[in-house]
């Protein structure tokens, strides 16, 4: 396992917590995904400590909330760069450094991780620009790069430890969301980290072209239509390590708190 990022520290806690759970060998990289000499470097890094690239994950992401008429050109470029264009070059240089030498060979594949970005994606309009070109650069790529199987995943709004990163007004309407949401809950890290092995496995081995959507439906709700029947079901939470976010607690413990009164 190979993971890459651009602050050393932050890998070397993830790679502690994953040591914590099973025996696996596992590299860091620490990488700009936005310069591209730097990407070509880490690839042919990660190829030199394992051998061998069979799936990559291209999972790096970030943006800032804010009206399309407040970003800047700077800021639009900076998301877009992160977003999309650092991950085209990830998947660039894996698939012409090994994916393109094992063709046929052996299954591979490349899962790109995009966002509930359908009917438009208000707020954050650079990320949502940026996430619907991944998702055509994975349908093309499944084309030009096959048999390397090419899918995307978009998780909807799922409970991590990022929600407590937004600042008080995105926290409000956080605490909201899962009323939004047919299925009446938010999503888990564990039920984003299943898809994603599902679709490194050999059970997707005809699967290509395609994206993941876990959502519970959102882009779905209709406003002239009651959102779900207000009842939530089961999630599945294998993932341990994960926890709730802070954010997610103040709700829970205001709706008790009402509720009691």
């Amino acid at each position: 396992m190979a993971l890459v990022g651009r602050k050393m520290e932050k890998l070397e806690t993830v790679k502690a917590e994953i040591e914590s759970t099973c025996s696996v060998k596992i590299s860091l990289h620490s990488c700009d995904i936005r310069e591209e000499d730097r990407v070509k470097e880490t690839i042919a890094d990660i190829l030199v400590a394992h051998g061998k690239i069979d799936h990559l994950i291209n999972n790096a992401g970030g943006q800032f909330p804010s009206p399309l008429n407040m970003i800047s050109g700077k800021g639009f470029e900076t998301v877009v760069r992160n977003n999309l264009t650092g991950g085209f070059l990830v998947a660039r240089e894996v698939f012409n450094q090994h994916m393109m030498l094992q063709l046929g060979k052996k299954d591979m594949s490349i899962t790109n991780i995009i966002a509930d970005m359908w009917n438009g994606m208000p707020g954050m309009g650079h990320s949502g620009a940026a996430r619907a070109g991944m998702l055509n650069f994975s349908e093309t790529a499944a084309n030009e790069w096959a048999p390397v199987r090419v899918n995307a995943v978009a998780p909807g709004f799922i409970a991590s430890s990022g929600m407590d990163t937004y600042p008080e007004p995105m926290k409000q309407t956080i605490m909201q969301l899962d009323k939004t949401i047919p299925l009446q809950r938010l999503g888990l890290e564990a039920e984003v980290s299943g898809a994603l092995v599902f679709l490194c496995s050999p059970a997707a081995s005809f699967i290509s072209g395609s994206c993941i959507r876990i959502d519970g439906a959102a882009p779905n709700a209709r406003r002239i239509w009651p959102v779900g029947t207000g009842k939530a079901n089961p999630a599945f939470n294998s993932f341990h390590l994960g926890g709730v976010p802070e954010v997610i607690q103040r709700r829970d413990a205001e709706r008790a708190s009402k509720k009691g009164n």
